[in-house]
């Protein structure tokens, strides 16, 4: 994608994976699967909480290697079952303003015979916001989580 297309204020992670958008899908919403790969070691997925419905609820809490938690709370915009999920940070559940907005995340899941083209379009609300997440690892984090996902998933039935 280019720059027109994704917006100047957007981060784009697109990979091809070898697994179905099913299991992606079930990855994503079930939060037992959550904790197990959301956040990229040595970080780590604390708790997950999913309402899956526009405006509930998706929590995760993370943990950093130096001890720090962060509890991360938003709510659901848009839900197509194994292809599209959005959600945001600037809103909490029941479509309530939250204090502190930093993203709106749509993740779409596009079958392919090789398994699933997982597009990942990250939303900020300035060029700060933006870049403070492309330091923090945007590409390197969403690509070691994946690969967490994948390996929880791919012996899976789906």
């Amino acid at each position: 994608m280019t720059q027109d297309e994704t917006g100047a204020l957007d981060l784009v992670f697109t990979r091809v994976v070898p697994i179905s958008p099913g299991l992606v899908w079930d990855a994503w919403t079930t939060p037992e699967h959550l904790v197990r790969w959301f956040t990229p070691a040595p970080w780590r997925t604390l708790e997950a909480e999913v309402d899956l419905r526009p405006g509930g609820i998706f929590r995760t809490v993370m943990q950093g290697p130096a001890g720090e938690r962060f509890d991360n709370v938003g709510c659901w915009l848009e839900v197509v079952p194994h292809r599209r999920l959005v959600w945001t940070d600037a809103l909490e559940p029941g479509w309530r303003p939250s204090a502190k907005p930093f993203v709106t995340a749509i993740l779409t899941l596009e079958p392919v015979a090789e398994g699933t083209r997982y597009t990942a379009r990250v939303l900020h609300k300035d060029a700060a916001d933006r870049d403070r997440h492309a330091a923090m690892g945007f590409e390197v984090g969403w690509g070691k989580a994946l690969d967490q996902l994948v390996a929880l998933m791919r012996d899976r039935p789906g």
